[in-house]
């Protein structure tokens, strides 16, 4: 699952690229996005902000009410769940991304293993959004079974839209939406590094 991906364009050029209205005023983030962080989307045509991950609440003992976990993947199998499936219907939404990270290597030494596409200065990737108490806006990155270099990586990897394929996922009916949630079938960039996983927020992850 993706746990940490890369947007490393400003707000100016993602709306452009996507034709989306900027609704984040200039504003930039990081370089690196994780769960429970702050990134942009674009949804409704507009270019907006939201936290990484539907916060899924957790009890402790006697009841008491737990730090929610960011759920930032959705499996593609899932997405007719309760948990998914009125978001999957009525608010689907693209992340741009440079690239997205797996982790490689024995446990306490793992590294960063980066995705992208060839000759691809952004692209997009499915994902589904709503309205949360805990976070206000929030989305979360659908997942599909891996293909190419990224069975190296991973079992599973994000479901990567081509660009004509765009406003049937976020305006399509859901019949035509799931039809997309296929492993990409293109040419993908593995670039193994030797930057230390270093679990942090990377290692709160969740898929559902």
């Amino acid at each position: 699952m993706c746990n940490l991906y890369r947007m490393t364009k400003n707000a100016d050029e993602v709306a452009k690229w996507f034709d989306a209205i900027d609704q984040l005023g200039g504003a930039n983030f990081g370089a690196e996005v994780y769960p429970g962080y702050p990134g942009a989307v674009i949804a409704g045509g507009k270019l907006r902000q939201m936290t990484w991950g539907f916060p899924l609440v957790m009890k402790g003992r006697n009841d008491q009410p737990l730090k929610p976990k960011p759920v930032n993947n959705a499996r593609t199998d899932k997405l007719d769940s309760f948990f998914w499936r009125y978001s999957f219907e009525e608010r689907r939404c693209l992340i741009p991304l440079t690239a997205w990270a797996e982790a490689e290597g024995p446990k306490g030494a793992k590294t960063r293993s980066w995705l992208s596409l060839p000759d691809a200065e952004l692209f997009a990737c499915a994902a589904v959004w709503r309205d949360s108490d805990e976070w206000g806006p929030a989305y979360s990155m659908v997942m599909t079974d891996a293909a190419g270099l990224a069975t190296e990586v991973h079992t599973r990897m994000p479901v990567i839209l081509a660009p004509e394929t765009y406003a049937q996922w976020t305006g399509g009916t859901p019949d035509e939406a799931k039809a997309l949630c296929c492993p990409w079938q293109g040419d993908l960039v593995l670039d193994r590094t030797d930057q230390p996983w270093s679990g942090g927020a990377a290692a709160q992850a969740s898929l559902l």
